[in-house]
């Protein structure tokens, strides 16, 4: 049986686990990665592409956010559509801060580059890893690689694998809190061959429900409506959708560049975390540990977030032994997480109109809607949290020395 020794096992070739190898790879601390997926797969996973400027910050500053600047789009404030008037609010104006559209399987394709060029490669279609020891000296893995049955013994284990994964399932039952909401709505989402109607996202709220224009590309736009729950994508032919986008993006007849659709997927909305973030040597980061609505594009950004604490704790012990940082992990992290929560279920509930919603409701929404849109105050406050101000990962890590 093959044995793998390495201070860090990373479980989960996803932003977290793979940002987090980049880090400890600069600061000197070796790690493993085990994906259960094999690359194409990773590679080509459509996901979010909203990236806050810290997150953009960070990448640029570790040395793998150069395709991002050549390839990725810089918005300075988005477009919000309502009672068939549009609005756009500037972030770079309200708070100094941008987004850059940049897919999320963009960012894993450069970063998996990296650490082939670093000599150290993720390992893929690693589907049978069980996680045991983790009070232990050690935490053992046990799985297949290359096809060779292997133990992997870590210091400790990052748990970056999803919500669906095997690290957090690893934890002993009752040592784990989980707080979950589910929102009784759904996104259907497809990618269209055709340029974004505008240069910024477009929100648009509707009667009929939410809709999102977004994009990956100058060719090539990314589209979403709410739908029910246990909706029927067989109930959705590319007419039915391209009319309901017309109808609830364009109330006054807006321009929709329109062309043929492709990747059609149901998105579920739900919130959910685990506390604690850790147990004994794992470590739970991204989505293994927490899940926000897509609404504001949280997920990714809040998974870079915890690599960038978790590889600055993982470096604080191995240079100094200092187990503070590790110690605190959770609530450092929490306290990131819990307000992005906060926000991602704000702005659900105020873009979408609610199976069952009164009158009232609608228009208490509506007058949500005009304060947003009105107040100086309510903007700015609006445009820091949606631009992610106060959770900077690149800023975290240069205050960390590294």
């Amino acid at each position: 049986m093959r044995t793998v020794r390495t201070q860090v096992a990373i479980v989960g070739a996803g932003p977290a686990g793979l940002v987090l190898a980049h880090l400890l790879h600069l600061d000197g601390v070796r790690s493993v990665v085990l994906e259960r997926r094999d690359r194409a797969y990773v590679e080509g996973r459509v996901r979010a592409g909203l990236l806050e400027q810290g997150t953009a910050d960070l990448l640029r500053d570790t040395g793998v956010g150069r395709r991002m600047d050549r390839e990725g789009q810089v918005h300075e404030g988005f477009e919000l559509r309502f009672d068939g008037e549009r609005h756009r609010l500037s972030t770079a104006e309200l708070c100094g801060r941008t987004v850059t559209m940049y897919g999320q399987q963009e960012v894993v394709k450069d970063l998996i580059r990296a650490r082939t060029e670093a000599g150290a490669p993720p390992y893929f279609g690693v589907d049978d890893i069980a996680v045991g020891d983790l009070t232990g000296d050690a935490a053992t893995l046990r799985c297949t690689l290359g096809g060779q049955p292997a133990v992997v013994r870590a210091d400790f284990v990052a748990g970056c694998d999803g919500f669906h994964g095997v690290t957090r399932r690893s934890v002993s039952a009752g040592r784990l809190t989980a707080y979950e909401r589910t929102y009784p709505f759904a996104w259907l989402g497809v990618l269209a061959a055709a340029p974004p109607a505008g240069e910024e996202l477009i929100y648009a709220v509707h009667e009929r429900g939410f809709a999102l224009h977004s994009m990956r590309s100058p060719t090539v736009s990314r589209l979403y409506l709410q739908v029910a729950p246990d909706e029927d994508l067989a109930r959705w032919p590319d007419d039915r959708i391209r009319a309901e986008l017309r109808t609830r993006l364009c109330p006054a007849g807006e321009p929709l560049h329109e062309g043929p659709l492709s990747r059609h997927g149901i998105t579920s909305m739900r919130g959910f975390v685990v506390e604690p973030m850790q147990y004994g040597r794992l470590f739970l980061a991204g989505d293994a540990a927490h899940i926000v609505p897509p609404t504001a594009a949280k997920g990714l950004n809040l998974a870079v977030s915890d690599a960038v604490v978790l590889a600055g704790a993982l470096a604080a012990w191995y240079a100094r032994g200092d187990r503070g940082p590790l110690d605190g992990y959770t609530r450092t992290c929490l306290r990131h997480v819990w307000r992005a929560q906060d926000f991602s279920a704000s702005l659900t509930r105020l873009f979408h109109p609610y199976p069952g919603e009164d009158a009232m409701e609608a228009r208490l929404r509506r007058a949500r809607l005009r304060r947003l849109v009105g107040s100086g105050a309510a903007a700015t406050s609006f445009a820091e949290e949606y631009t992610g101000l106060a959770r900077d990962p690149a800023a975290a890590r240069r205050g960390a020395g590294a």
